[in-house]
């Protein structure tokens, strides 16, 4: 018998896009003019509208074998969310076959198959039914559902009223304790808060233990690279490399294979008035690499391009893994700047000093404001992933005491140095910043 689990077969969706040539603005004596021109010339008038055909996916085929935990990650408009519909059977594909052989959880959305004007607990029944649990099997997971979710207050009270942490909580705890043998989620989890990510990611490890399948969304490389032994990049609707997970995310920074400390990045948005190029991981010597030792110093060189001047804007970096922010260097908490961006390219290094990480996973995550700290110039997003390999006995420790000193939130515990393009240079210390 086969341990295959899910099956996808040339794979295709694809979408009409319908564009309407008329003017956004049309006066009387426009109108005028096109009937007139019409009568003279039908094939004058230009208003009719047009379509093209966009392929969301485009002949995607693979395998996923039972227990397996697979990130599916890829840019914005890379063909995620659609994937994970077609394998929810909530979009019908346009080519290709998909064979499933278990029953499938999705949690796609705040709310996926709440009914807003019922209550919490009514919902718990209605959604296990839809996803084909009889009552009795419901009622036996009922109270894990609750106490997971931690909404008892407002079981009874109708979900239109639940905000939108407590909807994700409950949607998720519902699809993650009926024992699905296929648990697909997508991004929704970062609307919970930090606490309720990790119970998440906890029961995602624990369901695929139990040999059950996971298939996980997510922008967050460091969660994907501790979650998942398997990994999909999308790019434009295509696959453009699947494997082990490490090696994927680091091609989702690059675009390349090499992974060796150098990230390309782009622009992520439309929105971005600062770009950030390129990302380039050192050691203290200088090397490039995105391999280090408990106690190394860290540097993050970042290539950036203004697409105009700015004066006095502020810099965050941090490093967190799929526990949350480690630490991080920031303008907002030091009041330390650069004086400015100039139009251009621009470069940035952040060096945390001696910095004492256990073995795991870890990503560079950054964003930068303007000088009053409200808007944003880039979009906060990874930039680079590295790990530490450190064995833990040479550092005096062993795994019960690293999971316990183990940092779940931001806190500037590690020293870091800014350098900036205008020569400046400034080291922040805790131990100074509290004299």
């Amino acid at each position: 018998m086969s341990d295959t689990i899910i099956t996808v077969e040339h794979l295709s969706k694809s979408y009409i896009l319908r564009h309407q040539n008329a003017e956004r603005y049309t006066a009387m004596r426009d109108v005028i003019t096109n009937k007139a021109k019409a009568l003279i010339n039908p094939k004058s008038q230009n208003n009719k509208p047009t379509s093209e055909t966009f392929w969301a996916l485009n002949d995607i085929s693979f395998e996923i074998k039972q227990g397996d935990r697979v990130g599916i990650i890829g840019r914005n408009g890379a063909g995620k969310s659609t994937l994970l519909k077609v394998l929810s059977r909530i979009v019908t594909p346009t080519k290709g076959r998909i064979t499933i052989d278990g029953r499938v959880a999705s949690l796609l959305e705040v709310g996926t198959g709440f009914h807003p004007e019922l209550t919490g607990r009514e919902n718990v029944f209605l959604n296990g039914s839809i996803l084909g649990m009889t009552k009795s099997e419901i009622q036996k997971k009922f109270d894990e559902i609750v106490a997971f979710a931690e909404v008892e207050k407002f079981l009874d009270t109708p979900v239109k009223r639940y905000s939108s942490g407590m909807y994700v909580r409950l949607a998720f705890a519902v699809a993650a304790h009926l024992e699905p043998e296929i648990l697909i989620v997508d991004e929704v989890l970062a609307v919970g808060d930090a606490e309720f990510q990790k119970k998440c990611l906890g029961k995602m490890e624990d369901i695929s233990g139990d040999g059950r399948t996971v298939l996980f969304v997510s922008h967050n490389m460091g969660a994907i690279n501790t979650l998942c032994n398997n990994a999909i990049l999308l790019n434009k609707g295509t696959i453009q490399a699947m494997g082990n997970t490490q090696k994927i995310t680091a091609m989702y920074f690059n675009g390349t294979n090499s992974g060796e400390g150098e990230f390309i990045i782009g622009k992520n948005s439309s929105d971005e008035k600062v770009i950030v190029e390129k990302v380039t991981l050192k050691d203290r010597n200088g090397k490039i690499q995105n391999t280090f030792q408990f106690g190394d110093s860290i540097t993050a060189e970042v290539e950036l391009n203004a697409l105009e001047n700015f004066d006095n804007p502020y810099v965050w970096i941090a490093i967190r893994n799929d526990k949350g922010p480690i630490t991080n260097a920031s303008g907002l908490l030091d009041g330390y700047r650069t004086s400015r961006f100039s139009k251009g390219k621009n470069t940035i290094k952040c060096t945390f000093i001696n910095a004492p990480l256990l073995p795991s996973q870890y990503t560079i995550y950054m964003g930068i404001r303007a000088s009053d700290g409200v808007e944003a110039l880039t979009d906060s997003k990874d930039v680079a992933v590295f790990s530490v390999n450190t064995v833990l006995s040479e550092v005096g420790m062993n795994k019960t005491i690293a999971d316990t000193v183990a940092v779940d939130t931001v806190s500037p515990i590690i020293p870091y140095r800014w350098e900036f393009n205008d020569g400046k240079q400034y080291t922040f210390d805790i131990k100074n910043y509290i004299k």
